[in-house]
């Protein structure tokens, strides 16, 4: 991996995420199918928008909050996604780059406008999505600078992207640069949805070109249709290089081969949305990992991006991750000189 400037370029929808808290009444009312994606048309995003209560908008998408924890955490990170030369586009590039993250594509000057996404967050902090894809589809091989995935140590793809044909060549052709300079590929499965509607060319995907898996328990069950997770992390093991596979307040399980880590969730005092959660424990786990830290350790970093995210509203930390985790070690390292002089 010599001669990367870049630790990890991310690859995904180019998305405005629109959030507002609601009932779980809301939810029936709405005809929304709770705790899922929905990828909704221009009409309905601009019903559900009209119908939403208030709401705090700020630029997202899967893989770009990804990215901005990446840089919190001091990482050198890029990011690839289209957007459109509207209002929205200039916001998510703005904030993207405001966030250090290294942001060159080219906006389009037609078609749908910029993607957003209208997030329901009900009391139990459950997150119900649903996104209109707009201008993030319209992703073409072109847009894949092979100079850019040359640079990155690893090349990061979330699983939202893989519903267009011309989005998939472009992460084929991301994916065969980046193991032409031999650098590593990694996926986020994304949603149990998405794995349902690709499950045999994520099967190929993930045994021909990725070394690095994400995936929560629903979508890692739902990948190899069993009933348990045990089961599924005996399938996902011979398969690629790496996986990370999270369950929630349960933390994580990383396997690589006859490596096994079971790594304990960070605790917090309240969870108030987990939207991003699993977005933020891969920039946690990537920074790790392209820092030369081993598996636990990187699972560790996941967790605490993990726990920072979903301790309030909206998909990107609050406090530079940096900071929080040399806060965390500073107090561990201090619990064990307590401990190690306690009579």
């Amino acid at each position: 991996m010599s001669n990367a400037d870049l630790d990890v370029v991310c690859i995904g929808n180019a998305i405005v995420d629109i959030l507002s808290h609601a009932e779980d009444a809301d939810i029936g009312r709405l005809d929304l199918t709770r705790g899922a994606m929905t990828l909704i048309d221009a009409d309905r995003a601009q019903d559900l928008y009209q119908q939403m209560g208030p709401a705090v908008e700020a630029s997202g998408g899967s893989a770009a909050n990804t990215a901005a924890g990446i840089a919190s955490l001091g990482g050198a990170v890029a990011y690839v996604g289209k957007v459109r030369n509207d209002q929205f586009g200039g916001v998510f590039t703005h904030d993207i780059r405001a966030s250090g993250v290294e942001f060159t594509s080219t906006p389009a000057t037609e078609g749908p406008p910029t993607a957003r996404c209208l997030i329901f967050i009900t009391p139990d902090a459950q997150r119900t999505m649903n996104t209109y894809l707009g201008a993030c589809v319209n992703l073409m091989p072109e847009d894949i600078d092979s100079t850019q995935i040359g640079r990155a140590k690893v090349t990061y793809m979330e699983g939202y992207l893989w519903d267009r044909d011309e989005a998939k060549q472009a992460y084929l052709k991301a994916a065969a640069v980046a193991h032409d300079y031999n650098r590593q590929v990694s996926i986020t499965l994304s949603d149990s949805f998405c794995v349902e509607r690709h499950r045999d060319s994520f099967h190929e995907l993930i045994k021909g070109h990725v070394d690095i898996l994400f995936a929560n328990e629903a979508e890692i069950t739902a990948l190899y249709q069993v009933d348990s997770f045990d089961a599924a992390l005996q399938r996902v093991r011979a398969e690629c290089q790496i996986a990370a596979l999270t369950r929630s307040e349960h933390g994580s399980v990383v396997v690589a081969g006859d490596e096994v880590h079971v790594v304990d969730a960070v605790p917090v005092a309240h969870v108030a949305d987990s939207t991003g959660a699993g977005d933020q424990y891969a920039a946690g786990f990537l920074y790790g990992l392209t820092h030369g830290h081993g598996l636990a350790e990187c699972g560790h970093l996941g967790s605490i991006a993990a726990a920072e995210v979903i301790g309030h509203v909206g998909p990107r930390p609050e406090v530079t991750l940096s900071d929080l985790v040399a806060k965390q070690r500073l107090t561990h390292s201090s619990a064990q000189k307590v401990s190690s002089t306690a009579p």
